[in-house]
């Protein structure tokens, strides 16, 4: 049987859909399994071995569908759902299942704060796509494969007091109003009190550079040297460092490419994340993780999948959340989701996780 599987963005949702594939590939017999997703997207799927071919929408929609077409698909797993999807499985015109995204749901959940969700995370609404084909969740959670030549040896890529183990924080993510502004992200790498890699991407390395300076400055006991702030309502001062063991900050945003970072991920000791897509590959690496979550919440079930995790958000802010997704910029002007988070940390031992 072949198979197609829809989903064309981001990265930590084609990260989710990553059970389905592999319960596709391992409990349908014969199962050819395709995945249409864009360019992008193409260097962490490719190798996935669950996953036979990779087809990318690198021009128009038609172009897209003569090429599936070729293909004489047998089945599509629908785990977009939207006005795009809708018109290539209408054009191919074979047998098809869609998640149930609950946009209407959630709508209520933002709009008036009334939570009809169901508590199922979204990869069990994923594999409920695949269900008429047989499939069931093997229970193996989330599937990141790294090529050889992206794993990140850390003895040539970090400085030596990295080389014997480190927290990953993430500081990325796509909307202002899942970051924790500049000084929060300060003061939680001042209570961690050890080596810390900052991840993201090429945006974010301004940022990072700004953690960076805080702490060499900390540490050469002199104030902090100017740096140059960035034009946002969510940088404030630096504060103060706890007292006790140092943290030493390395700035890897945009220095690694997706497979390097999620290698920088796998050999962490724990992971620190904003909701994002590192986030997810994390959870696929089983590293434990400290998620921070502002104005969207775990509700909506996209929390770290089977891996032990812990929740730092503002219960029961009554604003909250204000979007499925995100804005660039507080609603109400105040964003308490992120300022008024509790840092009460129960950190984990601080030895070697890779």
């Amino acid at each position: 049987m072949k198979i197609l599987v829809l989903r064309f963005s981001s990265i930590g949702d084609i990260v989710l859909t990553t059970p389905v594939v592999r319960c596709l590939k391992l409990q349908v017999p014969g199962a050819q399994v395709h995945f249409a997703t864009k360019p992008g997207f193409r260097s962490f799927l490719e190798p996935n071995p669950y996953i036979d071919k990779v087809h990318c929408l690198t021009g128009s929609l038609r172009e897209l569908v003569a090429e599936l077409k070729a293909e004489q698909f047998d089945f599509v797993v629908d785990l977009h759902h939207n006005l795009r999807t809708a018109l290539l499985k209408a054009q191919l015109g074979v047998k098809s299942a869609s998640f149930d995204k609950l946009n209407w749901r959630k709508w209520l959940l933002v709009r008036f704060k009334v939570n009809t969700l169901p508590r199922v995370h979204i990869v069990d609404r994923y594999l409920e796509a695949a269900a008429p084909l047989g499939v069931k969740n093997d229970g193996q959670g989330l599937d990141y494969f790294i090529p050889a030549a992206d794993e990140v040896n850390l003895s040539a890529a970090l400085p030596p007091i990295f080389q014997r183990g480190y927290v990953a924080f993430a500081i990325g993510a796509q909307h202002a109003t899942k970051r924790l502004p500049v000084e929060r992200i300060i003061e939680l790498c001042g209570l961690l009190r050890q080596p810390v890699v900052l991840l993201g991407g090429p945006e974010d390395e301004s940022t990072g550079h700004i953690i960076e300076l805080a702490f060499d400055s900390q540490a050469a006991s002199s104030p902090p040297a100017p740096a140059r702030i960035p034009d946002s309502p969510y940088y404030f001062p630096p504060l103060p460092a706890s007292p006790g063991p140092a943290t030493v900050i390395y700035n890897a945003c945009g220095k690694f490419n997706l497979n390097q970072s999620a290698s920088l991920v796998r050999q962490a000791r724990f992971v620190v994340s904003h909701d994002t897509g590192l986030m997810h590959i994390a959870a696929a690496f089983r590293k434990e993780i400290f998620s921070v979550w502002g104005n969207t919440v775990p509700e909506f079930g996209m929390y770290p999948y089977r891996t032990e995790f812990r929740i730092l958000e503002v219960p029961g802010l009554p604003c909250r959340p204000c979007s499925k997704i995100g804005y660039e910029k507080c609603p109400q002007g105040h964003f308490r989701c992120m300022r008024d988070i509790s840092f009460t940390l129960d950190l984990p031992p601080a030895r070697d996780g890779r």
